[in-house]
């Protein structure tokens, strides 16, 4: 009952010009509102997902590596107990450090990493290559997977590249005082191809053969600088990460996808609680004009508020439909801005109308990614604040003073 007067009053004409106009000044806001946040969160969302995928193809469903130091000692047992998880699909051993690479008389600190013939089957970067071919080479004649970032640096092009690039690492084990030079090995590198992910990898990374590394820095037989695991389905990397924890002990850390790049996902989700706080303050600001109207609207209504209490309508009654025509005036913004995002979204999707400016993108175009979860936060939210905006008009119905007249 009360619903159907909120929206007979929606419908009526009303006495003063001024009513409607703040009402849909209201409504508008609402709308653009709803609007602006919904298509900022879907362009977080598609930037998110592309930004996790270019993360997940370096970075590995599980990871392990030393608490303290920077090697771990693995046994082939502990190995045989890993492989023992069903959940886990694969294992891959790296040998990584700070490198200094030369290609005739330029040079470069890079991020060498060496991996085993699994690599491929815990990472994706053989599909990111852009030239060359993924070999890593054998111990003694090892190749070089590089960033086009490390590429430019140091002049090299990999398909066409003709001469070895000079690699220097620290060794282990007795200095020569006389020689410092001796605390570091020299090897030969070939490159054979590059790769092009992101950034914080092109520019710092060149993969080469674990042996090679291993046996430039002087490892041991079971060393290794970490383990990285692929898993049958990441959804279950906490079970597994557990598992691991047990079977191996506390000497190591284990984490995660989402640990390995923690600081990275906080700083995402930073940035869309930054958008909603903006959007609750925008929305604030529209609701001033909501109870505006619905103040008016009560004023104009006296005389049916008071044919109301005379039929014997109580309070909640009367409260009730103001409360209902603020949520009315809301929801027809809320609807319509919901409306607009998806289709500017909908086309963003299918007809790229929005492009990024520059050619080193690995897509052309603003992603954007819609998500249930952000309309029914927008819906609760556009609704709270709407009844909370509505409750003081309609309480001053209510509590209207009834008089009794002949």
């Amino acid at each position: 009952m009360h619903f159907l007067f909120a929206w007979r009053y929606f419908k009526a004409k009303k006495s003063t010009n001024a009513i409607n106009i703040i009402a849909w000044v209201s409504v508008i806001a609402i709308t653009f509102a709803t609007a602006s946040l919904l298509i900022l969160w879907s362009a977080f969302n598609g930037f998110e997902d592309l930004v996790k995928s270019l993360y997940a193809t370096f970075y590995t469903d599980i990871k392990i590596s030393p608490l303290t130091g920077k090697t771990i000692h693995l046994s082939a047992d502990q190995f045989q107990k890993l492989y023992s998880i069903s959940e886990i699909k694969s294992i891959s051993r790296v040998a990584e450090e700070k490198a200094l690479i030369r290609n005739g008389e330029i040079s470069a600190i890079v991020e060498l990493k060496g991996v085993d013939s699994n690599y491929g089957k815990v990472t994706t970067v053989e599909n990111s290559l852009v030239r060359g071919k993924f070999d890593l080479g054998t111990a003694s004649q090892p190749g070089a997977v590089m960033g086009v970032g490390v590429e430019n640096a140091i002049g090299v092009l990999s398909d066409r590249s003709i001469g070895n690039i000079t690699v220097n690492l620290p060794r282990r084990g007795a200095v020569d005082v006389n020689n410092p030079l001796s605390a570091f090995s020299e090897g030969q590198l070939s490159p054979s191809g590059s790769f092009a992910i992101q950034q914080e990898f092109d520019n710092k990374y060149i993969l080469t053969n674990l042996e090679f590394v291993r046996q430039s820095m002087g490892f041991d037989p079971d060393e290794y600088s970490g383990i990285e695991i692929s898993l049958t389905d990441p959804a279950l990397a906490n079970k597994v990460k557990d598992e691991i924890q047990t079977i191996l002990g506390k000497a190591f850390t284990v984490l995660t996808l989402y640990e390995q790049n923690k600081s990275l996902y906080t700083v995402m989700s930073l940035e869309k609680l930054a958008i909603y706080v903006i959007f609750i303050l925008v929305l604030a600001v529209a609701m001033f004009n909501l109870v505006g109207a619905l103040t008016m609207l009560v004023m104009e209504k006296q005389k049916d508020i008071q044919v109301l209490q005379a039929l014997g309508a109580p309070k909640l009654t009367i409260q009730k439909i103001f409360l209902s025509e603020g949520a009315i005036l809301a929801s027809i913004g809320l609807v319509s801005g919901m409306l607009i995002a998806f289709i500017l979204v909908f086309a963003q999707t299918h007809f790229k109308l929005v492009p990024l400016e520059g050619t080193s993108f690995i897509i052309d175009y603003y992603p954007v990614k819609m998500k249930l979860t952000d309309f029914l936060v927008v819906i609760f939210t556009v609704l709270f604040i709407a009844l909370l905006a509505s409750w003081v008009p309609s309480m001053r119905a209510a509590n209207q003073k009834f008089e009794l007249r002949n």
